[in-house]
């Protein structure tokens, strides 16, 4: 049996990477559609268009739009429902909770259409409004968790009740903090040399929220914190 010479081109072939699949270009397609325009903006036919396919195909992966919104959930569900979990090998601090909060913003920038149109989603797709649901109990859920560890620790204090409502406003503020920064200047929303600065302002005005009730090295770690990002 012959064997053939090695050559750059048989390991080149080798090390290169498979082709997307359609069903992945197309969650990846209509995620970005969605966010650029907003998803009541994108249809089928504009998904199948942009793909350059015929809607008969897209429709052979997907029955329907709201087909290609609950596979993007489900991803987006998966990836925060991993990130909300508070470590248990030590107490959190103020800088976790501010770095926490940049990872949380950017996960939420990334699936943005759903935080700027959910009340629009919620009520016409109800699998979407239970598993959201979910997500936002989880937000709170971790959230007291958070506060509950900074107050044993005495580094924040606050009330069961204070508590309560301080990771309830938490969360408020950051699932819709996008909306808030889309209403200021909807024509640049999606630059992404504004988002650095959007994430920032949202993870800012959250941490805002524990400042009158951090203590001790807590309330001088987010001072610095605050003058470090006022400053730029």
């Amino acid at each position: 049996m012959l064997i053939a010479p090695s050559t750059g081109l048989g390991l080149s072939l080798m090390q290169r990477k498979p082709p997307r699949r359609t069903r992945e270009r197309i969650l990846e397609l209509s995620l970005r559609l969605f966010n650029e325009f907003g998803e009541p903006n994108v249809t089928t036919t504009t998904i199948a268009e942009e793909m350059n396919i015929s809607p008969g195909n897209l429709y052979y992966h997907f029955r329907n739009k709201d087909d290609i919104i609950n596979s993007l959930f489900a991803v987006f569900e998966k990836e925060i429902v991993s990130m909300l979990r508070v470590p248990d090998a030590r107490v959190p601090n103020v800088e976790d909770v501010w770095l926490y909060l940049h990872l949380l913003f950017e996960l939420v920038w990334r699936y943005r259409f759903f935080y700027r149109d959910l009340n629009d989603l919620l009520s016409r797709n109800r699998t979407l409004e239970l598993q959201f649901k979910k997500i936002l109990q989880h937000k709170v859920a971790t959230a007291t968790k958070l506060c509950e560890g900074l107050a044993g620790a005495g580094e924040l204090q606050a009330s069961p009740l204070e508590i309560q409502a301080l990771a309830q406003n938490m969360v408020v503020i950051g699932t819709y903090w996008l909306s808030f920064e889309y209403v200021l200047d909807p024509r640049r929303f999606n630059e992404e040399a504004n988002m650095s600065a959007a994430l920032g302002r949202g993870a800012y005005q959250v941490l805002a929220m524990l400042a009158p009730f951090l203590t001790g090295k807590s309330r001088e770690l987010f001072e610095r914190l605050a003058g470090e990002f006022l400053d730029r």
